[in-house]
């Protein structure tokens, strides 16, 4: 049996090649035009192989790799290139593809180098993921002890925290570290998908359920059978499909889409948001009795700013990681670097300070970074951190508040990008959804 894989190309002779070869061999394909619906596709559900035209209608693939490479690290990326160079490949691997294969594409080598990754996937060992409760503050000692209370329960865990704090990391460890870590883990972002795509991912469908229905399908519940579903920003879940979900949870049956006969299932459930689901509940964007149901167990990840005293460890603990993937041994902080560190706000939480770092490594010669080595996009605090009585004009009031600190932050980085909200994502380390949101609940214009 094959895995998922993605067709991102203009070309309908081409996917449609790709298509056939693939399902042949047992492969679900999926299909993308332009850069919008490879975005749409990459965040709906998890992939094994992602073929990718570098000549996609709309975003560049330039932009769109390091999208892909963040939000899947492990799932080998091809790029299929007209006008194959040198040059042009060394600048698309750096950027995240793990391969570059000019075109016309030849379809057995095609075939032979998907199923070679996806095997080598399966089978290697992952990275190494960061501790979920790294550090000191009573803060994240205080989730620590409740995660480990909730470990062997089977019911309903709700991870609730701002973007890039770690919900997924922490979904990851409640599931390896519970009775179920030796069943599936299924992941699945409900952001932004419509109730037809999100149903026929969670329950599956029959050949004919819908006009594009022309194969069968399982759902990611039933792959998920005596293991754990992971539902990133279920806030944003559709309402007609979450009655549905209700149903699962409490009678363990559903349908697939066209189908009459019902499945029984067996799944714990981690949720996680953003969102203030309360806020939702009130104003009936999500299900009251869904709610109640979904946060028997809730934990919360604090925000990197409430937890300063975190920071420096934090901190050290990812230039180890960096050094050993990076091959840059003794990796270090000046003081005056860590003091940057620990007074920046951090928007974007433990994903931008990851960004933060990496950069700063990648882009100095020396061992030891200093606080100029750290961009903080744009947002011209660093060297007034590293000396608390240093004057300048780009520095924040002091009266200021964080919600404010940020909203400056986002806004002078929008400017510097001219408004382009994909590369302002990037810049910031976060996904260009999660920019959006905090678009729209800071009040910001994206055409700055």
């Amino acid at each position: 049996m094959g895995g998922r894989c993605l067709i991102a190309d203009a070309d309908p002779l081409v996917r449609a090649a790709i298509r056939r070869l693939l399902e042949e061999r047992d492969w679900e394909v999926l299909e993308a035009r332009n850069s919008h619906e490879a975005h749409e596709h990459l965040r709906r559900a998890p992939l094994d192989a992602v073929l990718l035209d570098d000549r996609l209608p709309g975003v560049s693939v330039l932009e769109l790799l390091p999208e892909l490479r963040e939000l899947y690290p492990h799932t080998p990326l091809m790029v299929l290139a007209e006008n194959a160079s040198i040059d042009s490949a060394v600048r698309l691997i750096k950027l995240g593809a793990e391969q570059f294969l000019p075109k016309p594409v030849e379809l057995p080598a095609l075939l032979r180098m998907v199923e070679r990754l996806y095997e080598a996937r399966r089978t290697r060992i992952q990275p190494e993921e960061l501790d979920p409760f790294l550090g000191t503050s009573p803060l994240i000692r205080t989730l620590e002890a409740t995660a480990r209370r909730v470990l062997d329960s089977d019911r309903s865990i709700l991870i609730q925290g701002e973007t890039g704090t770690g919900k997924g990391v922490l979904a990851c460890w409640l599931h390896s570290k519970g009775p179920r870590a030796h069943e599936p883990l299924v992941q699945l972002n409900c952001a932004g998908l419509s109730p037809q795509f999100l149903e026929t991912e969670l329950f599956g469908h029959e050949r004919g359920a819908f006009t594009s229905a022309v194969s069968r399908k399982q759902g990611l519940l039933e792959r998920a059978h005596r293991g754990t579903v992971f539902l990133d920003e279920v806030g944003d879940m559709d309402p007609l499909v979450q009655p549905k979900l209700l149903k699962v949870l409490e009678e363990r049956r559903f349908r697939r889409l066209g189908e009459v006969e019902e499945r029984s299932v067996d799944i714990r459930l981690v949720a996680a948001t953003h969102q203030d689901l309360v806020e939702r509940v009130r104003t009936r964007q999500f299900r009251g009795d869904l709610f109640f149901r979904i946060s028997t167990l809730p934990l919360r990840i604090p925000a990197l700013r409430e937890r300063p005293e975190d920071i420096s460890l934090l901190s050290h603990t990812l230039l180890e990681q960096l050094s050993r993937e990076l091959g840059r041994p003794g990796l270090g902080l000046t003081a005056q670097a860590e003091a940057a560190l620990r007074t920046y706000p951090w928007p974007g939480n433990m994903r931008e300070l990851r960004n933060v770092l990496e950069r700063a490594v990648l882009l100095s010669s020396h061992p030891t970074l200093r606080v100029e080595d750290l961009e903080f996009n744009g947002f011209a605090i660093a060297r007034m951190l590293a000396d608390p009585h240093e004057e300048t004009g780009n520095a924040p009031e002091p009266h200021l508040t964080l919600r404010e600190v940020e909203r400056r932050h986002i806004t002078q980085v929008l400017e510097a990008e001219g408004g382009h909200v994909g590369r302002a994502a990037q810049r910031l380390g976060i996904p260009r959804s999660s920019l959006y949101q905090k678009l729209k609940n800071l009040g910001i214009s994206s055409k700055v």
